[in-house]
């Protein structure tokens, strides 16, 4: 009667007065005053279309405001959206949900009108079908084999075109109710439902159920569009096949870069959009972070921004889709802020520091990477950090000799030049060909006085000789306002002592690296006051190896959840992001496993005999981590927040040694400049 009343109405007004008395028709029920009072007047050709839209809006609010608190059969789409839900709506991601409830002792199935109920627990009291509801009784509902109720949602996912049912992630379903519970929706639901798994157990129970099932990382591996970083950048767009390309022209602070792979660094951008997908934790991410600009995949976004190439754009990006608006080229753009380094370096100390003696106040000497190292190392000593392996033991080569060594005339005439390079400070282009020189220059120069012979020494009487790691430890790194990740060089698994030599110089003259140059020099960090310590870490072999952080990267509002990233083998493209990692995260309340990506990688690296790495065929099938390492790993994380003392999340590289124990390799401030402003 309501949709024929108000049809009637509708054929009695003319255009100009449509929306005030549809307004007064419908009332404040209809809840679309505040949309319809900025258009009051519509122009007449425009009228049947709104007529029939605004008709279509109101008798679905309608049958939503008569429909039932739950359905024991759901026999069309109109009797779907009478009680659905919608998750992320007006979006692209937009997911129509309702929730269910079967309880198997009549075998009656409740559809709930999901728009009245909130949660199923709100149900169940509601309709008194549990009396003294308490926690131990619901929480049996998900977690017992012969619980009474089997509590789910059914949904329909638009980009896959399919109707979907799942349960909460923490739901310790068995093979038996899985069956019954397709078996009950299949009878009473209108459309074919397949079972969406929200855990890796949930996957090893359809498995087991024998049951055809989609999985999030199936879901992942389908979406055309990620949200790596959320954010508005308005910049020039570029799209580059390659950042390193010869022909690449001057990349500015300016640019929105569009690449078809993740490079291992970048230079200070305005926003990143990747044609490939990538790793939350791959260091162009974590510099996108830091910088609180956007970095979106995009799907074949080379040739979908085609068009777009070379001309300034407005790009706004969240979680479930972006924009690209073309604009003109603004009057000024506002400078981001300037880092002010946390502390002033001591170069008192030149003598070598064990990891044994390393703690936070060695971060004015060796670094924050190194000095954490140390502090975690004294955690574990004490119990604090569970029962991992020891830190992999190495020394601090402090500040003082990197001074030392860049103190030399022949390294000062050497930087002096590079600075005084012809446009050196009009083009990104020539500072990056004169860094290069100067870097290749800096290696050549000799080690001042015994200093090479001293790490010699330490490196045979402490670490046995045994093959190192020579990782970078700046005073512009891994710090709370500046994450600097990849910006500078680590050398791995050097085996010799001429190699060693080499390595540290490496190390030093990468202060001069171009990314690290530029990322600087955007900051307003003078070059000057760059101080490099190195560390010299035994190297090991692992099983696994990987990066995770005490934060969902991608939900900011997802509480207790830890991301895992992870591929067998020594990490190091982990962070690079050229290919997708294995990525999981783990829920500290449910203690459910979701992984949304498998690891693309056919091989991985591994320690090589004579020094460096090598590459060996791996089984692309089998999972990196087993559920059982990814919660050992999410535990552990928690514990390396709590015993660095704040509340900072933190970015951790982890590694599973030989003997399957975690061994702690870095722990670092996971910086989100968007969240800190």
């Amino acid at each position: 009667m309501f949709a024929k009343s108000l049809n009637v109405l509708l054929r009695k007004f003319v255009c100009a007065a449509f929306t005030v008395q549809l307004i007064a028709a419908v009332g404040a029920y209809a809840q679309t005053t505040d949309e319809l009072s900025s258009s009051s007047v519509v122009l007449c050709d425009t009228c049947n279309s709104k007529r029939d839209g605004l008709i279509d809006r109101i008798t679905k609010e309608r049958a939503k405001a008569n429909a039932p608190n739950a359905l024991s059969r759901i026999e069309s789409q109109a009797e779907f959206d009478s009680i659905a839900r919608i998750h992320d709506a007006g979006t692209l991601a937009a997911i129509p949900h309702a929730m269910f409830v079967i309880d198997r002792s009549n075998r009656q199935v409740h559809y709930v009108n999901t728009t009245r109920f909130a949660f199923h627990e709100d149900f169940l009291r509601g309709e008194r079908l549990v009396l003294n509801l308490d926690h131990a009784t619901l929480e049996s509902f998900y977690l017992s084999a012969t619980r009474r109720f089997i509590l789910g949602t059914v949904s329909f996912h638009p980009d896959l075109n399919r109707w979907l049912f799942e349960y909460w992630d923490g739901d310790q379903v068995t093979a038996e109710l899985l069956r019954e519970t397709d078996a009950t929706l299949a009878a009473t639901f209108f459309k074919p439902l397949t079972f969406k798994a929200n855990s890796t157990q949930q996957e090893r129970t359809a498995k087991a159920a024998q049951m055809a099932m989609i999985t999030q990382s199936q879901i992942v591996a389908q979406r055309s569009y990620l949200a790596l970083n959320t954010g508005k950048a308005l910049g020039r767009l570029r799209i580059l096949a390659k950042l390193d390309a010869e022909e690449e022209d001057d990349i500015a602070p300016t640019d929105i870069v569009v690449l078809n792979e993740a490079p291992l660094t970048l230079p200070p951008v305005a926003g990143v959009i990747m044609a490939q997908p990538s790793t939350a934790l791959s260091h162009v991410n974590l510099l996108a972070r830091g910088w609180g600009i956007p970095n979106i995949y995009l799907q074949d976004a080379l040739n979908q921004l085609r068009t777009l190439n070379g001309q300034w754009v407005l790009l706004h990006a969240d979680r479930n889709s972006y924009s690209l608006e073309k604009t003109g080229r603004p009057a000024s753009i506002p400078l981001p802020p300037t880092v002010t380094l946390l502390s002033q370096p001591d170069l008192t100390r030149h003598t070598l520091i064990p990891l044994a003696q390393l703690s936070e106040k060695d971060t004015a000497r060796c670094g924050a990477k190194a000095a954490r190292l140390g502090t975690l190392e004294k955690a574990r000593q004490q119990g604090r950090l569970g029962s991992i392996a020891p830190i992999p033991d190495g020394f601090c080569i402090p500040y003082a000799q990197f001074v030392a060594f860049m103190a030399q005339p022949q390294a000062q005439a050497l930087i002096k030049r590079a600075l005084a390079t012809r446009r050196f400070d009009q083009s990104s282009a020539v500072r990056r060909q004169a860094l290069e020189r100067l870097r290749a220059e800096l290696v050549k120069l000799p080690v001042p006085g015994q200093l090479a012979q001293e790490w010699s020494v330490r490196w045979q009487d402490q670490l046995a000789g045994k093959g190192v790691f020579a990782r970078s430890s700046s005073n512009s790194e891994d710090l709370s306002n500046f994450s600097g990740a990849g910006l500078y060089t680590t050398v791995p698994n050097v085996t010799g002592q001429a190699a060693l030599e080499l390595a540290v110089k490496t190390v030093w003259a990468s202060v001069y690296n171009a990314q690290a140059f530029e990322a600087r020099r955007v900051a307003r960090l003078p070059h000057n006051q760059a101080q490099m310590a190195v560390f010299v870490q035994t190297a090991i072999a692992p099983r696994a190896s990987g990066v995770m952080i005490t934060r969902d990267p991608f939900d900011q509002s997802r509480q207790r959840v830890v991301y895992v990233a992870a591929k067998r083998g020594v990490g190091i493209r982990v962070v690079e992001g050229k290919r997708i990692a294995e990525q999981s995260l783990y829920d500290t309340w449910s203690k459910a496993v979701q992984r949304f990506s498998r690891s693309g990688e056919v091989t991985e690296l591994q320690l090589d005999e004579n020094g460096g790495l090598k590459e060996i065929p791996t089984d692309p099938a089998r999972d990196v981590l087993s559920d059982e390492q990814v919660r050992l790993l999410a535990e552990t994380a928690v514990l390396v927040k709590a015993s660095l003392g704040d509340q900072t999340e933190q970015d951790i590289e982890w590694a599973f040694d030989i003997e399957g124990r975690i061994v702690l390799l870095q722990a670092r401030p996971y910086i989100d400049a968007q969240a800190q402003r």
